[in-house]
């Protein structure tokens, strides 16, 4: 049995490989020291000890865990190597060339090339400003909870469009952004659905636009997600069309949630 843990600033993931079998685990991170996070997550997982041959540890301080757990050794796996494993794993990646962007309660941008990965940059929004803006704003920092929201309100209630601006621009559909929450500053008297439909949006706005900004960059025309919050559908869509005005393309897939816990398992197994 091998074991993967990603120690994220919101949830510590965990991919434990059994007969070929991936199995995952999600739990809440908190504000323990690495030790007692590890110790933690291993007894949660309520497994026989000296069933564990290998475990492959990624984010936060995981460096500072020691190098034998039991009869296990740990290996530390760089968080820009996790998450560029993970992705190729995933989505069986073959190209020469590729970027992943991981978004989860921040965002980084990994690119592929030369047969290495390398950390093209990052930027600190993400799930996280998402959750601790909507909990300012709406009262609650429940992720499915401001999607659902977000779905039933009318971003446009709050934002100026491109559409309340200027009849054309350079050909931009009228429904995309001028000014984020613009239409606020008379007014604090709006529904918390239109609220949370501009706070994903915007979210996803940021998001898609460094994605786009670093595909260009590298010369790539397809981004490849991993992290949580893509799968919010109100925050995709944004990322989407913000990636459409550059013409790059997207890619989603299930568990890319756990590519960082995967990529540290493929990383114990040789993959690249």
């Amino acid at each position: 049995m091998d074991i993967g843990i990603d120690f994220g600033i919101s949830n510590i993931d965990v991919a434990i490989k059994i007969n070929g079998e991936i199995r995952f685990h999600t739990f809440i991170s908190s504000n323990e020291s690495i030790s007692n996070k590890f110790h933690d997550v291993i007894n949660k997982l309520d497994i026989s000890l000296p069933e564990i041959k290998n475990i492959a540890v990624t984010g936060g301080k995981s460096s500072d865990l020691p190098d034998v757990f039991r009869s296990a050794s740990i290996t530390k796996v760089n968080e820009v190597m996790a998450i560029g494993h993970g992705a190729k794993d995933i989505y069986s990646i073959k190209e020469n060339a590729f970027v992943v962007v991981s978004a989860g309660t921040g965002t980084a941008c990994i690119n592929y090339q030369a047969n290495n990965f390398h950390h093209l940059g990052g930027i600190s929004v993400g799930g996280g400003s998402l959750q601790g803006l909507a909990n300012l704003l709406i009262n609650t920092s429940d992720a499915h909870e401001i999607n659902k929201k977000a779905i039933k309100g009318d971003r446009g209630n709050v934002d100026f469009l491109i559409g309340d601006v200027v009849n054309n621009i350079g050909g931009l559909d009228r429904d995309i952004t001028a000014s984020n929450f613009v239409k606020a500053r008379d007014d604090k008297n709006y529904n918390i659905n239109d609220i949370a439909a501009a706070l994903t949006n915007m979210t996803g706005e940021v998001i898609g636009t460094v994605a786009y900004l670093n595909a260009l960059l590298v010369g790539v025309t397809k981004v490849y997600f991993v992290g949580r919050i893509p799968l919010l559908k109100s925050v995709r869509d944004a990322i989407d069309q913000r990636l459409g005005l550059a013409g790059v393309s997207s890619e989603y897939k299930p568990n890319m949630e756990y590519a960082n816990a995967i990529g540290a398992l493929a990383y114990l197994h040789g993959k690249i």
